[in-house]
């Protein structure tokens, strides 16, 4: 399986450490002259309670948190990690990026995960038994990508049953070659593939650097790669809608953390991210 990682900097989170020691410092020195006494300020202030309450989830939000995602949301949840690290000083995110099928399977085996998001309702339930209360954040749907200037020719779904074309999708047991399946029966077409693609990235790899005359990929990959591809709409792209999930793993080493990240996703703030990048809202 391909893993990308993306480790934070332990030196960011020595200095965001020592931010939270000093915020309880002051929380400390704002609870006044009596601070000493048997009594708790939040007893005749309530101002005070509501000022621990807040301190509380602040203290609760740190430590590691290790969030599994699809391939396709790469882009949109590195953008998100660096908000998250700035909302919460001493959490420390590290993703693994790879296809939603393998994660689960990852899950399954016991991995250490607090937070699993993936590219289609079928691979998060094949982790049902490992996470919690799973919910629809955003959709996908399939375009055809070719690389800039390519002579293939290509100019539709019609084309991948062209066995004189080096064409790509992805695998069946991943969401995007579940879709790819899908459309080409949607449309009739009996494809003629060279290669299946691990997961979307590298299906998209393989026509942005001319390996291939064609790939299928999510319209939110074709956008991301710019101008290193050209990008073809087909209308049975809308037969295979593929929604993506996302969930706090039932053993969550960091319950805490991973809440307030699916929290992030589902906010405004998240929600627009993932618009920008196309995705589709609920």
């Amino acid at each position: 399986m391909s893993e990308i990682t993306a480790p934070r900097s332990s030196r960011r989170r020595a200095v965001l450490t020592t931010a939270v020691l000093a915020a309880v410092a002051l929380l400390a020195s704002c609870a006044g002259p009596d601070a000493g006494s048997d009594a708790s300020p939040s007893d005749t202030d309530p101002s005070a309670s509501a000022s621990e309450s807040t301190a509380s989830a602040v203290e609760q939000v740190t430590g590691d948190l290790v969030v599994f995602a699809a391939a396709s949301l790469q882009g949109v949840f590195e953008e998100l990690g660096t908000t998250f690290e700035e909302q919460h000083p001493g959490v420390s995110v590290t993703f693994s990026f790879a296809a939603s099928s393998a994660l689960a399977e990852q899950v399954n085996s016991g991995a250490p995960v607090d937070v699993l998001a993936t590219a289609s309702a079928s691979t998060m339930e094949q982790a049902a038994a490992e996470v919690t209360d799973p919910v629809t954040f955003a959709s996908n749907t399939l375009v055809i990508v070719s690389p800039t200037n390519s002579q293939g020719g290509v100019t539709g779904l019609a084309d991948f049953a062209n066995p004189d074309l080096t064409l790509a999708v992805c695998a069946v047991e991943v969401p995007c070659g579940a879709a790819a399946s899908t459309v080409f029966e949607a449309a009739g077409v009996t494809p003629s593939v060279d290669t299946y693609a691990e997961n979307v990235t590298a299906a998209l790899n393989l026509a942005a650097s001319g390996e291939v005359d064609a790939s299928l990929v999510y319209a939110t990959d074709a956008r991301s790669a710019g101008d290193t591809v050209t990008t073809i709409t087909f209308p049975e792209a809308a037969e295979a809608v593929n929604d993506n999930l996302i969930a706090v793993a039932t053993a969550a080493p960091n319950p805490h953390a991973a809440r307030a990240w699916v929290d992030l996703v589902l906010s405004a703030e998240g929600t627009a991210v993932l618009e920008a990048a196309g995705f589709d809202l609920p």
